[in-house]
């Protein structure tokens, strides 16, 4: 297994309880094997002409490269945001047994 086949993909809430749902959600419908919380982001950004400030909760998720687009589909799906963030960074490297739990909590999607 290579490191290189899994991604931490970069989801931001508006609040810790839409942060709480949506990464429970992923981990349960084994679409990633972890999602960690950051509270306390501070978010500044365009939006519709205008500089916005929020306080926001960054969900860093762990994902194979392969379940991308089911992932992205339910954060969508459940993300009070018009447009939710949603950024994929590679995994260039990892721990061999860290490697091994991911993998193992994010089987390949059913065909059915």
């Amino acid at each position: 297994m290579s490191a290189r086949q899994y991604r931490i993909v970069l989801v931001t809430c508006g609040s810790i309880a839409e942060a709480r749902r949506i990464g429970r959600n992923v981990v349960e419908k084994r679409l990633a094997a972890c999602a960690n919380l950051v509270p306390g982001v501070e978010s500044i950004y365009a939006w519709k002409g205008k500089v916005e400030r929020a306080p926001e909760v960054l969900v860093l998720i762990k994902t194979p490269a392969k379940r991308l687009r089911e992932l992205e589909r339910e954060v969508k799906r459940a993300h009070s945001y018009d447009v939710p963030e949603f950024i994929v960074l590679p995994i260039i490297a990892g721990s061999p047994n860290y490697l091994a739990w991911l993998q193992e909590n994010t089987p390949p999607a059913n065909k059915s």
